[in-house]
C-alpha cells in the first residue's frame, strides 16, 4: 500500500497533507509557488484549465444564448442558464485559489468561497433531477416553481448543516488532508454522498423496471445519471477508506474532485441545455424563412 500511495504522488504531483512541498515542487520555491506546493502542480493545472475553457466556452456563446433565451421565453432555461453562470464563474475562482486552502489566515474565506460553490453545484444537481422527474405532468411556470421550491429547500437546509459544523464546531469539512483521521467530517461526507448515491441509484433502478413510463425518455438524461452515479460511488468510497484511515482514499477523493469540479459543468450544459438551444436554432429558422417567405424573398423561384 505504501508503494502504491509513493507511485501515484510521483504520478499525480499531489501533495498528501495540503501546505506540504509536492513531489516535483521545489524545496526553495517561496510563495510565489504557494498553489503549487498546496496540492501538486497537475492537480491545480486539471482543475483551472477545464474551468477556464468552460468558462471561456459560455462566454464565446454569450450573444447567441442570450437571443435565443430571448426568443424562446422560458422560465426554466432563462434561470437554469444564469445559475449555470454564475456557479461556472463561482466554480473558477474556486479552482484558481486553491492555495487558500493552504493559508491558515484565508480559513474563513475559503469556507465561504467552497460553501457557495459547493452549494450553487449542489443546487442545479437537485433541480435538474427535480424538473426531468416531472416529464409532462406540469406546465412550464409551474414545474419552473415547484422545481425550484424542492430544490431550494433541500440546499438551504443542507448549507445551514454545514454552516453548523463549519463555524460552530469547527470541522474542517472543505480542507482536504490537514487531519485525515477526524471521523466527524468523513462521517458527514459519506451521509452526503450516500443520500446522491441512494437517489441516482433509485433513478437508475426505475428506469428498468414498471415504472419507466414516469421517466422522460431522453437517452442523454440517462447516461447524465450513469455517470453521477458512478462519481459519487467513487467519492462515497474515498470517504469511507479516508474515515478509517486508509491513505489511498486521499488519492481517491482527489481524483473525484478533479472529476467533479473540472467536467460536472460542462456535462450538465451538454445534458439539459446543448439540446434546447440547438431546437432554437432550427425555430429561428424557420421563422426568419416565414418573414423572408411573406416578405417575397422567394417569389423569384416561383416564376
Amino acid at each position: 500500500m505504501r508503494g502504491l500511495e509513493d507511485l501515484t504522488t510521483k504520478s499525480l504531483l499531489i501533495s498528501p497533507v495540503p501546505g506540504a512541498p509536492a513531489v516535483g515542487a521545489g524545496v526553495g520555491s517561496g510563495t510565489s509557488s504557494s498553489q503549487a506546493d498546496c496540492h501538486g502542480l497537475l492537480y491545480n493545472l486539471s482543475l483551472v484549465v477545464p474551468a477556464v475553457l468552460f468558462v471561456a466556452y459560455l462566454a464565446s456563446q454569450s450573444r447567441r444564448s442570450f437571443a435565443k433565451l430571448s426568443y424562446g421565453r422560458s422560465y426554466i432555461m432563462i434561470a437554469y442558464y444564469a445559475l449555470l453562470w454564475i456557479v461556472s464563474v463561482l466554480n473558477f475562482i474556486w479552482c484558481v485559489l486553491q492555495s487558500w486552502q493552504c493559508t491558515p489566515t484565508k480559513e474563513v474565506s475559503w469556507n465561504m468561497l467552497s460553501l457557495c460553490t459547493k452549494s450553487g453545484m449542489l443546487f442545479l444537481e437537485i433541480s435538474l433531477i427535480a424538473f426531468l422527474l416531472q416529464g409532462n405532468h406540469a406546465g412550464d411556470l409551474e414545474a419552473f416553481t415547484r422545481t425550484f421550491i424542492v430544490s431550494g429547500v433541500i440546499v438551504a437546509a443542507d448549507v445551514l448543516l454545514k454552516a453548523i459544523y463549519l463555524f460552530g464546531f469547527g470541522v474542517p469539512l472543505f480542507i482536504d488532508g490537514g487531519d485525515q483521521s477526524n471521523r466527524v467530517k468523513w462521517g458527514l461526507w459519506i451521509v452526503h454522498k450516500l443520500l446522491l448515491t441512494a437517489i441516482y441509484g433509485l433513478i437508475l433502478f426505475m428506469h428498468h423496471s414498471k415504472w419507466r413510463e414516469r421517466l422522460p425518455a431522453r437517452p442523454a438524461f440517462y447516461n447524465y445519471i450513469w455517470v453521477m452515479f458512478l462519481i459519487n460511488t467513487i467519492s462515497l468510497f474515498s470517504c469511507v477508506m479516508m474515515e478509517n484511515g486508509v491513505g489511498f482514499g486521499f488519492w481517491l477523493h482527489g481524483l473525484t474532485t478533479i472529476c467533479y469540479h473540472s467536467f460536472y459543468l460542462p456535462l450538465l450544459y451538454m445534458t439539459f441545455l446543448a439540446d434546447f438551444f440547438q431546437e432554437e436554432d432550427l425555430r429561428l429558422e424557420n421563422v426568419y424563412y416565414s418573414e423572408m417567405k411573406d416578405a417575397g424573398f422567394f417569389d423569384a423561384d416561383w416564376e
